[in-house]
Formats: C-alpha cells, structure tokens, sequence
C-alpha cells in the first residue's frame, strides 16, 4: 500500500485545483497532494486502474477533499462507495461543495461524510478555509489505521 499521499483533492475545476494547492504551500502543507479530475479518477487513485470499490486500497490518503459535482461518476457516489468499503470507511473525507442545498447536505452526511464545507466566494476566506482544514486533519485528527 502506498502511504505517501497525504491529501487526494477530487475536483474537477482546474482554477480550484490550483488555488487549493497555492493555499496548501502557503500553509506549508502542500508535501503530498494528489489530483483526480472525476470520480472514476478518484476511485482509480485509492483501488488501483483494476480495484474493485470493495478490494484493499493500493493508496491510502490521510483525507480526501471532494467536490460533488464531478463528470461521470458524481461525488456523492464516490462517497457511497468508500465509506461502504470497511477497508476505506474510516478514511476522512471532507465534501467541498459550492452547493448550499440543504439536500445534498443531508445525504452527504448519511452517506458518511465527515465534514461538509461550503466554498467561500472571497479569495481570502477561502485560503484561510483550505489551510485550518489541512491543518485541523492532517496534524490535529487521529484516525485508526486500518
């Protein structure tokens, strides 16, 4: 298993992508960030190009940040499908979302989410929300390792 990411960001928005990894730097946290651009990608990432979504994850990130708007297999079905799995269950995933709908806010939470963040419009707010996240779950949060 390949332990050194520390954050796989699932987000679809390459203006997203770079300003989150920008904000990460800045934060001196930007040492082993990973990228997928949809679910399929995101899944691919944690179970390897082949895994089945119930196998043993070739990659296990500290936390994953994930967007729920994504091309062809949504957010929200990413999540299902880990926090079914026991071997990925307990893997910290953050819904970073600019939906407020209080819908989708309710589901991701049913289906398992750990935290759900509504992404701040100002440049300021968010940088300072992608840093006290980074932080908060990859010094502060204990998870067991499974």
């Amino acid at each position: 298993m390949d332990e050194g990411i520390d954050i796989l960001l699932v987000e679809y928005s390459e203006d997203d992508v770079v300003f989150f990894q920008h904000a990460l730097k800045e934060a001196g946290l930007a040492g082993r960030v990973r990228f997928a651009r949809d679910g399929v990608e995101a899944l691919a990432c944690i179970f390897g190009p082949n895994g089945a979504s119930q196998a043993a994850p070739v990659t296990r990130p500290q936390l994953i940040v994930l967007d729920l708007k994504l091309p062809r297999l949504n957010g929200m079905e990413v999540l299902q499908r880990l926090k079914a799995n026991p071997h990925t269950r307990t893997i910290p995933v953050v819904v970073w979302s600019s939906s407020q709908e209080k819908r989708d806010m309710t589901v991701a939470y049913q289906l398992g989410a750990n935290s759900y963040l509504v992404k701040p419009m100002d440049f300021d707010e968010l940088a300072g929300l992608i840093q006290v996240m980074g932080r908060y779950w990859l010094h502060y949060n204990q998870t067991p390792k499974s």
